[in-house]
C-alpha cells in the first residue's frame, strides 16, 4: 500500500476565508434588512435600541471576521483562538435577536 498524499495546506484556509467572507456578508444582509425595518416602521425606544444593537454587533462582527481572515493569510495559521469564536457566536446570536425584536416590534 502507498502512502498518502501530503496535504495542501492552502485549500483549507481558503475555504475558511470564503467562509467568513459568506458570513459577514449574511450578517450585513440581516443588519440592513433590520436598518429597513425600523426605519419603515417606527416601533419606538425598542425598535430603536434594537437597532443600534444590530449595528454594534454587526461592527463587532465584521472586525472579528476580518482579524480571522487576515490571521489566515500564512501557509499554516493558527487555530481560532476560543474568545474569538465565542465572541463571533455572541455577535451572530444576538443579531439575529435584535433583528427578531425589530421585526416583532414592527408587526
Amino acid at each position: 500500500m502507498s502512502a498518502p498524499a501530503g496535504r495542501d495546506p492552502g485549500l483549507q484556509p481558503e475555504r475558511t476565508r470564503l467562509a467568513w467572507r459568506r458570513t459577514t456578508l449574511s450578517c450585513t444582509v440581516v443588519a440592513v434588512l433590520a436598518a429597513r425595518a425600523a426605519l419603515h416602521r417606527s416601533g419606538g425606544a425598542a425598535s430603536v435600541s434594537a437597532l443600534a444593537a444590530c449595528c454594534l454587533l454587526w461592527v463587532a462582527f465584521v472586525a472579528l471576521a476580518h482579524r480571522r481572515i487576515r490571521a489566515l493569510a500564512p501557509a499554516r495559521p493558527a487555530a481560532l483562538p476560543g474568545p474569538v469564536a465565542a465572541g463571533a457566536v455572541c455577535c451572530a446570536a444576538g443579531l439575529a435577536v435584535a433583528a427578531g425584536v425589530l421585526v416583532a416590534s414592527a408587526a
